[in-house]
């Protein structure tokens, strides 16, 4: 009796100690970024779009986790926006107000390197200047778009993320890894072009008959051709991520990585990337976390956006850092615990890469805009002085509307609000999506114009936005012009009429 009671005992004894070393053994948590570049999210099988069989991979991944219908990126720019998701700053906290890196003033911390510093090994494919805005830092792991196959080779990528885990697997670390696609940037995959540079062609080819117009562009047969060129890309993308998640998966690491799918901001198409619009800065945000988060979830209530990337992985990870962050942790969404719903995103634009090439045209066209689940407020201090061109938004989508303008009014009031627009701009987004109708001066909308007004006021106190004199006093051109020139030196005076 006593031996079997002993037997009993050890039994539950080796079988509690094997628990704990089950839970102390546990494989620490990965993460993988990926981010698309110049991704509409409305193309996307999973998020709606019409195009058949365009995105069955990212599709298989918004399967398996988490998917945010209302997620954001605060600039939609290439390098500002990747810098908000390196520094957890603003544009204008960080110095990354546009193409250039980190003000020497500014203290915090790269989510590298605080990785680094926790002992993760850090590596990144393509995107490497844009996506690194201290210049000091190196990486662990990096390939560069030229050594991607202009980052559009989806072959190339499978074999750098296999190479990577590999490392990791050797170091015996976690890691983070950051995996940036040049997909579907421009040039856009042209059907029948010859390939150079390493690039591979999309494994489906769109026809322009196939193709729905988002409602900001109209549907013209020049437009629906680039857009099919898009929608090759687009295809690419698909390939490549698809590829990278297969890299995981033979690794071993899949049940212990986090792996969030994003993009950098909307389509380079006029009325999306560079601009404050609801085509410009919607992305798609979907995460899957094996064994925390649940398969085929969505999230329709709550607006997210990448200011929240930063303090998000260090809470995923349970890093604590004594630093500035400008966003605050959205795990709880991530675990589908209640959170406050903020239902308030806060964009801005400073400054773009130079548009044509002419004494008068420059980088600089600050803006910022305030999206809620309801209404687009934007402020358009550029307006003041100048008219804007944009140096790859222009392509045959463009032209093609500059020449329909012509003979058509309705696309000549387009081509001109494009072009020079008021300082304000007001949308009521659950009617006008495409935000074609500028309420601004509709006394209906008086109420809630004015409740935006305020939040951006509100905002650009409480992050020391140096617009903010420039917002307070938006009714006085004659006060602003100095202040404006000072913060934007390059921004020119003059009424540009040739195209």
């Amino acid at each position: 009796m006593r031996i079997r009671i002993a037997i009993i005992i050890f039994s539950v004894f080796a079988l509690f100690s094997a628990c704990n070393i089950t839970n102390d053994d546990k494989a620490p948590l990965n993460i993988l970024l990926f981010t698309a570049d110049d991704l509409d999210k409305n193309s996307l099988g999973c998020y709606g779009g019409k195009v058949e069989d365009i995105s069955p991979n990212i599709d298989k991944f918004a399967a398996e986790g988490l998917m945010f219908n209302h997620a954001y990126v605060n600039n939609s720019i290439c390098a500002p926006s990747r810098g908000i998701l390196a520094t957890g700053l603003y544009g204008h906290n960080s110095g990354v107000m546009g193409f250039m890196k980190m003000s020497p003033e500014c203290k915090t911390p790269l989510i590298m390197e605080v990785m680094r510093e926790h002992g993760y090994q850090v590596g990144i494919l393509s995107k490497v200047d844009h996506s690194t805005p201290k210049e000091s830092f190196k990486w662990d792991f990096v390939y560069t778009q030229q050594q991607l196959g202009n980052g559009r080779n989806p072959d190339l990528y499978y074999k750098r993320a296999k190479d990577f885990f590999d490392m990791a697997k050797k170091s015996g670390k976690p890691f983070y890894f950051m995996v940036n696609s040049n997909d579907p940037h421009r040039p856009f995959f042209v059907t029948g072009q010859k390939l150079s540079g390493g690039m591979a062609e999309p494994s489906r080819i769109c026809s322009p008959e196939e193709i729905d117009v988002p409602g900001f562009l109209p549907d013209l047969p020049d437009v629906r051709k680039e857009l099919s060129y898009y929608y090759n890309s687009a295809k690419r993308l698909d390939d490549t991520f698809g590829k990278v998640m297969q890299a995981l998966e033979e690794s071993g690491y899949k049940e212990n990585t986090l792996v969030i799918f994003i993009s950098d901001n909307g389509i380079a198409v006029p009325f999306a990337k560079c601009d404050n619009y609801h085509s410009s800065s919607r992305t798609p945000w979907i995460v899957r976390w094996p064994g925390v988060i649940k398969q085929g979830t969505v999230n329709d209530e709550n607006l997210i956006s990448e200011i929240d990337y930063y303090p998000t992985i260090l809470d995923a990870l349970g890093i604590k850092i004594n630093a500035r962050l400008d966003g605050k942790s959205r795990l709880p969404l991530y675990k589908r615990e209640r959170q406050k719903n903020d239902a308030i995103v806060f964009t801005q634009i400073d400054s773009k890469a130079g548009g044509r090439a002419a004494p008068m045209r420059s980088s600089a066209s600050p803006m910022r805009g305030v999206q809620t689940l309801d209404y687009i407020y934007i402020f358009n201090a550029w307006a003041f002085t100048n008219v804007i061109y944009y140096n790859n938004n222009e392509g045959i989508t463009m032209q093609a509307m500059e020449r329909a303008a012509e003979s058509d009014q309705k696309i000549r009031n387009r081509v001109d609000f494009f072009r020079r627009r008021p300082i304000e701009e007001f949308y009521d987004i659950k009617k006008d999506p495409d935000c074609l109708i500028n309420l601004i001066s509709d006394p209906e909308y008086s109420k809630e114009i004015q409740q935006k007004r305020d939040e951006l006021e509100a905002w650009m106190k409480k992050y020391n936005d140096p617009l903010l004199y420039v917002y307070e006093n938006r009714d006085n051109k004659e006060e602003i012009s100095d202040k404006l020139y000072e913060l934007y030196p390059d921004l020119r005076v003059g009424d540009i009429t040739d195209k």
